[in-house]
């Protein structure tokens, strides 16, 4: 039996083609200012970076590199949404019907990241005030660390994480399940993907206080388990069973640190 055509059969390999290049370009750049801040944070004795005062300033810097981290992280697992949201809006408008362009529906994606951004932010000052962060941003509890590995790796576990994580994986059901015409219905699915990928990712983004929010390595590392998990046929398998080593690796460190204590 044949099978029917899916929605991006209606997407020119031209039209697929200016997408990637679109997303891979974005994702490039925001990953050459994070390297780029990384080695300047390398530059800066320790004792100068122990005496940054948290302006206004100071924040708005901070909350420039979470939100450009997760255009970074976050975008490149939103290309299979944004090809169908094309192949979509491609065919409405040969059929005579105007639809946003794949843009408008990415800027209420990141629009989401850009949100737990501002919550990330606050989430370092926080901890950096508790003197529980280094200078590079890496936890200096054991306690912190063992604690968030066990929360990441119990959420990859539970009913609603796979309810995000299939909303994720099948964009064409949810784009028929929540399409909306016109710009501003655009940006709301957008908004909507984004927020199903928050509940999906965003535990995970916490294991960056684990490995250092700074250590490029380990965002590379975050960011392709992300993709993998979203792309890939054995991903949902295969984050359940990350989920349980990371519930591993959260016990043995909290075990360290208890018997440290002790």
């Amino acid at each position: 039996m044949k099978r029917p055509p899916t929605p991006l059969a209606a997407l020119r390999p031209r039209d697929r083609a200016a997408v990637l290049v679109a997303i891979g370009g974005v994702t490039a750049l925001s990953w050459l200012y994070l390297v780029d801040m990384a080695l300047a944070m390398e530059r800066v004795p320790m004792a100068m970076m122990r005496m940054q005062a948290w302006t206004p300033r100071h924040f708005g810097m901070m909350l420039a590199m979470w939100v450009i981290m997760m255009v970074g992280m976050m975008l490149p697992s939103a290309t299979p949404a944004t090809l169908v949201y094309a192949a979509v809006a491609r065919k409405a408008r040969r059929e005579g019907a105007p639809i946003a362009s794949a843009p408008s529906f990415v800027a209420g994606y990141l629009a989401v990241w850009a949100l737990f951004s501002v919550a990330a932010t606050v989430a370092q000052w926080g901890l950096e005030r508790a003197t529980l962060l280094s200078p590079m941003l890496v936890s200096t509890s054991p306690v912190l660390g063992g604690a968030l590995l066990v929360a990441a790796g119990g959420y990859q576990l539970t009913p609603f994480k796979d309810a995000c994580l299939e909303h994720c994986r099948s964009p064409a059901h949810f784009f028929a399940a929540h399409w909306r015409p016109g710009a501003l219905g655009a940006l709301r699915m957008g908004a909507e993907h984004g927020a199903w990928c928050l509940g999906c990712c965003g535990v995970l983004m916490g294991l960056l206080f684990v490995g250092g929010v700074m250590n490029l390595l380990w965002i590379a590392a975050i960011t392709l388990f992300v993709l993998v998990e979203k792309v890939m046929p054995w991903g949902v398998g295969g984050g359940r069973f990350a989920g349980w080593g990371m519930i591993g690796a959260g016990v043995v460190v909290l075990a360290s640190a208890w018997g440290g204590a002790v």
